[in-house]
């Protein structure tokens, strides 16, 4: 299996843990009697134990090497979705849901880490490209074909097909040369004594968190835009998934236009230019953003286009930052961008201002702070 496909695979586990099996939550309230509260828990515990793991998975794999820590993590997740379409209570889904986050955490923290591996330069950061541009397919075709299964048969398909999704990632771990790169020695506490080690390297740590906030303003989009587009505009649900696919769309051109654009200009200018462009959608929103549905779609799109145009060479950039502790690092990277993007959705419902003006400033705020970092830290210093 070529490599850039295995990472695309890896990458896709978390919307493929999630986003397929929403459609089923109402079914699973008749079926069990349960309030929309309970029901939620399986989403709450399964980013619990994700974003957990994360920070156990990347150490352990440069103790262990990445092949074994993959492996084990996919056989994980597929017997948690084997044990999540077998369950009789929504308790029993909770318990294998934790299990299934387990195995996730494994695929979604080493991604980055087999990037940084397999990979160097304009090359790698054409490869986070190319993964910016697949990866946004997950959430728009994820939640249709649960969707559909569901029409077609039980709720408990949808975790059969999640287990045989795994397959082909399963194989190609199997067939994966092992990379070379530099491992660390230990038990158990010399790994989380590397988290130290990572935290003081002062470069790596102010990009990973200021350009962790850039995704603020669209974390709070996906949290809020149902809101805002079938309850502030009064739109319908199928409406509404054409405005969040044409959302996706841009984040999806965004990361092609970087894939296309890194090879004739430099990284300092394509950084420079999306986040200007993020500064203008971010700007346009507070204009326009409540003025009806285009008024907000249109500076989204653009907010949209621009994350996907910066993610693949700030990624670069961070893991620029490391050579030792790749796998801890990338864990780092994954977990901080969950955080931000976990309290991002949640603080967009409580209406502390009009969703669109909110997300405007989010935007803004998550411009300024990576320029303030890019400005403090100065250009790296050449390797010898």
């Amino acid at each position: 299996m070529p490599n850039l496909l295995l990472i695309v695979l890896l990458a896709a586990f978390p919307a493929l843990s999630t986003d397929m099996y929403l459609p089923a939550l109402p079914t699973l309230q008749r079926l069990w009697g349960a309030s929309l509260a309970e029901v939620n828990l399986s989403l709450l515990f399964f980013f619990l134990c994700f974003s957990l793991f994360l920070l156990v998975h990347g150490p352990l794999s440069d103790r262990c090497g990445r092949k074994p820590v993959l492996i084990a993590g996919i056989l994980l997740f597929m017997a948690g979705s084997l044990l999540c379409a077998a369950s009789q209570s929504i308790t029993q889904l909770v318990l294998a849901r934790m299990v299934q986050a387990t195995g996730a955490a494994a695929a979604s923290a080493l991604s980055l880490a087999l990037a940084k591996d397999l990979y160097s330069g304009i090359q790698r950061q054409k490869i986070l490209a190319y993964i910016g541009v697949i990866v946004p397919l997950c959430p728009m075709l994820a939640p249709m074909l649960g969707g559909l299964l569901l029409g077609v048969a039980s709720w408990r398909a949808i975790f059969l097909v999640q287990c045989v999704l795994a397959l082909p990632a399963f194989y190609g771990c199997l067939r994966l040369r092992e990379p070379a790169f530099e491992r660390t020695s230990g038990g158990p506490l010399a790994m989380l004594r590397r988290y130290g080690v990572l935290l003081r390297n002062r470069r790596y740590l102010v990009l990973t968190l200021s350009f962790s906030l850039m995704s603020a303003g669209f974390f709070a989009y996906i949290g809020g835009s149902a809101d805002i587009f079938i309850t502030g505009f009064g739109l319908g649900e199928r409406t509404y998934a054409l405005f969040f696919g044409f959302n996706a769309l841009g984040l999806m051109a965004g990361s092609l236009l970087a894939s296309r654009l890194c090879v004739g200009l430099s990284s300092a200018g394509l950084l420079n230019a999306s986040l200007a462009g993020l500064a203008g959608g971010g700007a346009a929103m507070l204009a326009a953003g409540g003025h009806g549905p285009w008024g907000f779609a249109l500076p989204m799109f653009a907010v949209s286009l621009f994350l996907g145009m910066n993610r693949p060479i700030s990624n670069n950039m961070i893991l620029d930052a490391v050579e030792r502790d790749v796998g801890a690092a990338s864990a780092v990277m994954t977990f901080a961008n969950f955080l931000v993007g976990g309290l991002c959705m949640e603080v967009v419902s409580l209406d502390l201002l009009p969703k669109p003006l909110f997300i405007g400033a989010l935007t803004l705020a998550g411009t300024l702070v990576p320029l303030a970092a890019l400005f403090l830290l100065g250009r790296p210093r050449r390797r010898t």
